[in-house]
């Protein structure tokens, strides 16, 4: 009996060589695309337009293009790129057999910045797939090159009928003459890969984002204009453009950061020099903030984790610092040591490196590990920094001071630390906050917590929760700002203590949470899923963005791991015999009264806490039927700089900032 099932499940799972498949070119792209784009949702379709933009800045870097144009077209539908650059060489490729042109848009791993290639001496683009797979997941795409007088074109097609991927229709063609040189790419993402361009959701590409890549990019190469426009609003008469040009790169950009913010010293600190064949710049000012904001770039890629070059300068700053201070006497002989954290609080810095052949953790460039970049950002800022404080002695006292309240602050945390100790997923929750109700499961993967506002909220949470693995926190009132506070004020605050108790925030070899921190000991946290389930409100919304900041400045990996989330509570009830419908906004509420007719009751949920629990379970809680928003960034300096406005102590920004943004302020699920 065992031998026959046995028998027949072998027969059925056949494993021949007819089950083995080949795909060529750039099959793989549109099977698979998420390993080549990052995803097929917004931020993938965003990551296209960059690498488009990123060949043409890459003309930049060599010296032969200081314009990109960016174009959203008038239907939404494609997209342009065009630079004054060298123009893609058209000429046949002996190994391909095709035109340069064609090489680059349909073959991968092709281009002119591999190591043995003279064209690029410095590039962002290292595996020469960027062109090729933006080609793959169009369903079509145009290129004209402007070169040796002509005007070229080729159009390719996206997954045609014949199985021909990316395929050009016709070989590539003069089809005019021009005095201009450069090249203009306009492709149009495949619905079939991009599955929101299917459903109507226009514009599905966010011009804000793409707008604050391209200024960054802009601060990044002093001197190259990006003029973005957006034609989508075209029903208006009125386009959207912008035109981003900086002739002070980064030290501009430090500018732009600092801008809502209260600055120590007036000039912006900025080195600039080459060591062991790698360029630096720095550019850092200090203001009476109490984070740091520091961005490091590889060849204009920004690397979040950091990587040698922003090890070589917080090494050499600590170093710088505490050396100033004791020649100077401010720190005395008994004194202990600033440490690296107090020497950064309230700074904002860039460090931008050019390297010839620089070395990523991984794809996705997240970290640098070229070790002789972090001798050169040590050297080049030993120098300038000890240069700038001797002939700056007045702001020099004033950042030394500023860093000795750091150190005082950071010590009266530290006293604090045996009221907020880690908390293992294996230990008893005997040192858990009082006002959690824990949830059964404790493996992290599979627990939820809930964050909620107030006890009566939370009392309809825990009635209405799967035990088994969602746990609740109510919190009381607003917590405390932490835009506007000290370390050792966040201590005091009891909503925040019991936030990180909850969650099990620690930094690795700590019992302790630092402010600034560079890497959160995700081991230790007891919950892969937190969901910030406010009221519907604006004190709602007020209580979410207070919790975002506290995670962002406080636990920023947490978000960056994708494990918060913003829960969708609904807004009103609609009922007539017995048929309930729950509606999230006011356009909602509308269909539904249509659909139910006349004499259709309305309930307006006020709070979390009006709803029964079995109400809040089946609208906000149930995983089979809710909607959550998942919290993640796409540009961690912009993130940065938003917070800021919307949390600091500057009041202007904020107000233009929000009669700028109130016509988004819509709910929407």
């Amino acid at each position: 009996m065992t031998t026959t099932k046995a028998s027949k499940t072998q027969a059925d799972s056949s494993y021949t060589a007819s089950d083995i498949e080949v795909l060529e070119g750039l099959d793989a792209v549109r099977r698979r695309p998420g390993m080549y784009i990052g995803g097929v949702d917004q931020k993938a379709l965003h990551h296209s337009i960059y690498e488009i933009v990123d060949n043409s800045v890459d003309e930049a870097l060599a010296g032969f293009c200081n314009e990109i144009k960016v174009t959203l077209q008038t239907d939404g539908s494609a997209i342009s790129v065009e630079d004054n650059g060298r123009g893609i060489p058209v000429e046949k490729v002996a190994k391909t057999g095709l035109s340069g042109v064609e090489t680059v848009f349909t073959t991968l791993h092709s281009g002119g910045k591999f190591g043995t290639s003279t064209s690029y001496k410095v590039s962002g683009g290292l595996h020469g797939v960027g062109a090729s797979c933006v080609n793959a997941v169009s369903s079509k795409m145009q290129v004209e090159v402007y070169r040796d007088g002509k005007i070229y074109f080729v159009e390719f097609l996206g997954d045609s009928s014949e199985g021909r991927v990316g395929k050009n229709k016709e070989p590539i063609k003069a089809i005019g003459k021009t005095e201009k040189t450069g090249t203009k790419v306009t492709f149009w993402p495949d619905p079939k890969i991009f599955k929101e361009l299917e459903t109507g959701k226009m514009p599905v590409i966010n011009r804000e984002v793409v707008a604050a890549r391209l200024r960054e990019m802009a601060f990044l190469n002093k001197g190259l204009k990006i003029i973005f426009t957006d034609e989508r609003l075209q029903k208006t008469d009125q386009y959207y453009q912008q035109t981003f040009f900086y002739e002070g790169g980064i030290k501009s950009y430090v500018q732009f950061l600092n801008s809502t913010k209260a600055c120590l010293h007036k000039e912006v600190i900025y080195f600039e020099d080459s060591k062991e064949d790698v360029i630096a710049e720095i550019a850092m000012q200090y203001t009476d903030t109490y984070s740091d904001s520091i961005f490091a770039f590889a060849n204009n890629i920004n690397n979040p984790d950091g990587g040698t070059h922003l090890t070589g300068f917080r090494n050499a700053l600590t170093r710088v610092i505490n050396d100033y201070a004791r020649s100077q006497e401010i720190l005395k002989e008994n004194d202990e040591n600033l440490l690296g954290e107090d020497a950064r609080e309230g700074l904002t810095a860039i460090i931008s490196v050019k390297v010839k052949d620089p070395q990523f953790e991984s794809q996705t460039k997240v970290k640098l590990l070229n070790n002789e970049v972090q001798t050169a950002v040590m050297s080049i800022l030993n120098e300038g920094l000890k240069d700038w404080l001797d002939r700056n002695p007045r702001e020099a006292k004033i950042i030394i001071q500023k860093a000795i309240q750091a150190r005082d602050a950071r010590e009266a945390a530290r006293k604090a630390k045996n009221l907020i100790r880690r908390q293992s997923v294996l230990e008893s929750a005997g040192g858990l906050p009082g006002k959690l109700a824990d949830c059964t499961n404790r493996d992290p993967e599979k627990c939820e917590l809930f964050i909620v506002e107030g006890d009566s909220a939370g009392g309809s949470a825990k009635q209405g929760r799967d035990r088994m693995y969602q746990a609740i926190l109510p919190l009381r009132g607003k917590i405390l700002n932490v835009e506007r506070a000290r370390i050792g004020k966040i201590y005091d605050n009891a909503e925040i203590q019991a936030l990180i108790q909850a969650i099990g925030l620690s930094t690795i070899g700590d019992d302790v949470l630092r402010p600034n921190i560079d890497e959160l000991d995700l081991d230790k946290l007891r919950y892969h899923k937190i969901v910030i389930m406010t009221d519907a409100d604006v004190d709602g919304s007020h209580i979410r963005t207070l919790l975002l900041t506290f995670f962002f400045r406080y636990a920023r990996p947490v978000i960056e791991n994708r494990f918060v989330y913003i829960a969708q509570p609904p807004l009103y009830k609609a009922e007539k015999n017995k048929k309930v419908i729950y509606c999230y906004n006011e356009h909602q509420l509308e269909l539904a009264l249509a659909e139910l007719g006349e004499k259709a009751t309305i309930q307006r949920f006020k709070g979390l806490g009006e709803m029964m629990p079995i109400q809040l379970w089946e609208t906000t809680m149930n995983p089979e039927k809710i909607t959550l928003k998942q919290v993640t960034f796409e540009d961690v300096a912009e993130a940065d700089r938003i917070f800021d406005i919307l949390m600091g102590d500057t009041v202007a920004p904020r107000r233009q900032f929000i009669e700028e943004h109130a016509g988004l302020a819509v709910l929407d699920v």
